[in-house]
């Protein structure tokens, strides 16, 4: 029995099964999400027999730490290798990377979702991977509990999580969903909904079925492109969801109080940062309720695009606030390290072998 990924329910059961009390169920469950305690063994709150049988019926198996790169602005991008899972969709050895982003008053930890992607946008760098596998739920709630623990001596009291790096999230919902639930629960991770945002190129079907989550995540859209022509170009998802299909999805999506919908928009030198795109993006969040755009200059890789000029991104970003639409720019972090949005691309840096790194 593969604990890690299990919920409090699945565990709750299992330990039934065994003909021990449920509540050890929730015994192992706090331990393993709440304390980061990943060895059986060390679970006192256990009875010694059962963690003798423990030992030899369950596994807790963890991503492999094969390296850390650690940019000049405190940001820490891993790089994890997992093992092959037992699911369907899991049985090939992968590696994956996150990253963690420490700040004066909060942490961020950007997490994958797949082992590369099958969704080919065409400025990314994690679309020249292509699709490895999907990430297994317990794969992907380790990328936020390994950080935390290894930081756990500077961790400031809130926790961002946002679902933005390999892979698009909506394409692995089920495994996606169930790592959030435990994220999301106050007695399992304990990270708050409105810390936690899934990014989308634009799955319509997966965002209607976020939609009917009882606790999800914030929803982010991958917008990048200013018309169709624009983004089949860049985004060819864009051709099974073109824009008036997505935007619809978004005026349906459920929205709290205080919350927004984030339309992420990559700005590519020469590409799409014209102002006559940022005329045309203000027209096509217009009428969708509470949302937000934030700019992020593109991340300079091995793709055949440059970076917009400081006053092309000025000017869209005034552009959009004269047209009544909130905007924010934002610069990405571990750029130096190839932890920058669109970088994530399994790359070494500075001809670094890859080595196993033991946490503390």
């Amino acid at each position: 029995m593969e604990l890690l990924g299990k919920s409090r329910e699945e565990m709750r059961e299992w330990l039934a099964g065994l003909g021990e009390p449920a509540y050890r169920g929730d015994q192992i469950y706090r331990a393993l999400y709440q304390e980061r305690n990943f060895e059986i063994e060390q679970m006192t709150t256990l009875p010694a027999e059962l963690r003798e049988r423990l030992a030899r019926e369950a596994t807790i198996t963890l991503p492999t730490v094969r390296q850390r790169y650690v940019s000049k602005d405190g940001s820490v991008r891993y790089l994890f290798g997992l093992a092959a899972g037992d699911q369907k969709g899991t049985a090939k050895p992968a590696s994956v990377e996150a990253v963690f982003m420490p700040s004066e008053n909060r942490q961020t930890i950007c997490i994958s979702t797949q082992a590369g992607c099958a969704v080919d946008c065409q400025f990314c760098m994690t679309a020249q991977l292509g699709l490895i596998r999907n990430l297994t739920a317990g794969e992907i709630v380790a990328q936020i509990l390994l950080p935390l623990e290894e930081h756990k001596t500077e961790l400031t009291a809130q926790t961002n999580v946002v679902l933005m790096g390999q892979g698009e999230p909506l394409l692995n919902f089920e495994n996606v969903m169930a790592a959030m639930r435990i994220v999301l629960d106050k007695k399992g991770v304990g990270v708050a909904p409105k810390h936690v945002t899934l990014s989308t190129s634009g799955i319509v079907p997966g965002i209607e079925k976020l939609a009917r989550e009882a606790v999800r995540p914030k929803l982010a859209i991958s917008l990048n492109a200013s018309n169709d022509e624009q983004r089949d170009e860049l985004m060819p998802i864009n051709k099974k969801y073109p824009l008036k299909v997505l935007l619809d999805a978004c005026r349906n999506f459920p929205t709290g109080s205080r919350e927004y919908i984030t339309f992420e928009y990559v700005l590519l030198g020469g590409v799409n940062d014209t102002t006559e795109d940022a005329r045309r993006v203000a027209r096509l969040v217009a009428g969708l309720g509470r949302v937000k755009v934030n700019l992020i200059p593109w991340n300079p890789g091995a793709l055949p695009y440059k970076e917009p000029t400081e006053e092309s991104v000025a000017e869209f970003h005034r552009i959009l606030l004269e047209e009544g639409v909130p905007a924010f720019t934002r610069y990405s972090r571990g750029r130096d390290v190839m932890a920058a949005c669109g970088q994530l691309a399994l790359k070494e840096v500075g001809g670094n072998q890859l080595s196993v790194i033991s946490l503390p």
